[in-house]
């Protein structure tokens, strides 16, 4: 007999994503983590070519390991090369003290006051 975890259904990392405005938000939900960051970087590598502001909605973002924050940067990266901003909002704050412990948070210094936002 296998027992299976509670929340064995419910997938570590999804995204909805919607246009609103000038801006295509990607709405992350659950675990930004190794294994499942190839979920957040093939979705918004696809909006980079027709978006020209990518909002990343960490709202619902419960946890992100060092892969993830890397996933973010090299999004920003492409993004940043393509014309595209790439910004982030409603960091939780233990995020927010990964970005700040890794120094990360100065890439996307410029827009902190204005798009980082608590839940």
């Amino acid at each position: 007999m296998s027992a299976s975890a509670p929340d064995a259904a419910v997938p570590p990392l999804s995204l909805h994503t919607y246009v609103e405005g000038d801006a295509t938000i990607v709405q992350c939900t659950g675990k930004l983590i190794a294994g499942h960051t190839g979920i957040l970087r093939d979705e918004v590598k696809r909006l980079i070519p027709q978006s020209k502001k990518i909002v990343l909605d960490l709202t619902n973002l419960t946890q992100m390991d060092s892969l993830g924050l890397g996933t973010v940067v090299s999004l920003y990266v492409s993004a940043k090369t393509s014309g595209t901003t790439l910004v982030l909002i409603n960091l939780s704050p233990r995020v927010r003290d990964l970005f700040r412990i890794t120094k990360v948070g100065s890439i996307f210094e410029d827009y902190a006051e204005h798009i980082i936002r608590t839940p």
